[in-house]
């Protein structure tokens, strides 16, 4: 297969295709007769595999980790478990801290309704910014302190 083919067969732009090859992850040979390169369907189970694991959340280190694995005849599922563990309680952490940044924010946007509009004297910048607190119940704002 040229890269047209292969990125068409695993759902990518060719140069998608190309970046993977540039990373070792896929191993086209040359065709002798115009230097192509040309991909096997091993190739094409890599890259379908990588952008599987993309998709999951998994960098391009951690994938060349799992197929150098694979590779060597040895099973990548425990790590692929402890990687994604890990991962998942990132994301569970983000989107607690996305959470209350949400929450901040409304907050805000409801007290800068209620608050005039300032002009910098010297002594503020954006009063918006600098007393929205002040309107905001202290139970939210102990709540979404950082």
């Amino acid at each position: 297969m040229k890269v047209k083919e292969i990125a068409q067969g695993a759902g990518v732009n060719p140069d998608t295709v190309r970046f993977y090859t540039r990373e070792g992850l896929l191993k086209p040979t040359r065709n002798p007769d115009n230097n192509y390169q040309q991909y096997d369907t091993e190739d094409l189970r890599r890259l379908r595999f990588a952008r599987k694991a993309r998709q999951l959340g998994f960098s391009l280190p951690e994938i060349r980790q799992i197929l150098d694995q694979a590779d060597d005849h040895h099973s990548p599922c425990p790590m692929v478990r402890d990687v994604f563990q890990q991962r998942l309680a990132e994301v569970e952490r983000e989107i607690s801290e996305l959470q209350q940044l949400r929450n901040r924010m409304t907050a805000a946007l409801s007290a800068w309704q209620e608050m005039p509009d300032g002009t910098p004297d010297g002594h503020t910048i954006c009063r918006l910014i600098e007393h929205w607190d002040e309107s905001t119940p202290e139970s939210i704002k102990r709540s979404q302190t950082p």
